[in-house]
């Protein structure tokens, strides 16, 4: 498994840190209160909106055209194309202020840190309701997803299907690399040494990247709108292995939670 020491994992962050001016904002799915224009409909902490049946192949594409970071194109994508479905809350998807995603991009303003793709999904799913319930448990596939999958996917399929050259991809992208990790710097620095590039030129792997994620979120969204069990994307042996200690009611290091990949940063002990 290719992961960071601590050396060069503080050396990613460090490089990563300096595209950024001032401070991150502290991500946060919720959305707590948005009306349009007549203040006819608020959408509160707790609301939810009817999911409905999407193309996945044409919202990455979408996705992939849409630009404005990694955040803003899994957001908007997903949302802009609900809509205009025959959900009943299509009206209601169409007032969503998608700009709020921007921030996200780079790992939260250029900070490294959550990648833009997961906080995008945490966001989304957290506004998502799937023939009445919560999509919630989506989150988790998607980040087991994004840390064990070779991405951005480059079939030819694929690729034809969001509009991108074949060689082009391979000269500016190469060769898909496993994140091994939710986090912005791990993703691309692994990208990054894989491929001989540096973070200057992340930007085709990064649209593509987004445009992966967004074909698996859909198509996940739609085998749970068709009753189907979503569980393809479990969590590692390495972190099951983990779990078996650090738990919520022992006196083993209480303090962890989590289901993310462990051994990126750090070993076992």
């Amino acid at each position: 498994m290719d992961t960071l020491n601590r050396r060069q994992a503080l050396g990613r962050i460090i490089g990563i840190s300096s595209a950024a001016a001032g401070g991150a904002i502290l991500a946060n799915p919720v959305l707590a209160a948005v009306t349009n224009n007549t203040g006819e409909w608020k959408l509160e902490v707790g609301t939810r909106l009817a999911y409905a049946k999407l193309d996945p192949m044409a919202v990455a594409k979408r996705a992939y055209e849409t630009g404005n970071g990694c955040m803003f194109q899994v957001f908007d994508s997903i949302i802009a194309s609900l809509a205009e479905s025959s959900s009943a809350d299509a009206d209601k998807f169409a007032q969503v202020p998608t700009a709020m995603a921007h921030y996200g991009y780079a790992g939260m303003l250029g900070e490294g840190t959550v990648c833009g793709n997961i906080n995008a999904t945490a966001m989304l799913m957290n506004l998502l309701s799937v023939n009445g319930e919560p999509a919630n448990v989506l989150l988790g596939q998607t980040m087991r997803y994004y840390e064990n999958t070779a991405l951005p996917i480059q079939t030819d399929e694929f690729l034809a299907g969001i509009g991108e050259d074949k060689a082009t991809t391979l000269e500016q992208v190469g060769t898909p690399t496993k994140a091994n990790s939710i986090l912005c710097h791990s993703s691309i620095s692994l990208w990054a040494r894989e491929n001989g590039k540096s973070f200057s030129e992340k930007g085709m792997r990064c649209k593509q990247l987004s445009a992966s994620v967004v074909y698996e979120v859909v198509s996940m969204l739609n085998d749970a709108f068709d009753g189907q069990a979503v569980d393809a994307h479990p969590i590692s042996s390495t972190v099951e292995s983990c779990q078996s200690c650090h738990t919520s009611s022992s006196t083993f290091a209480p303090s962890v939670k989590t289901n993310m990949a462990c051994d990126t940063c750090h070993g076992g002990h």
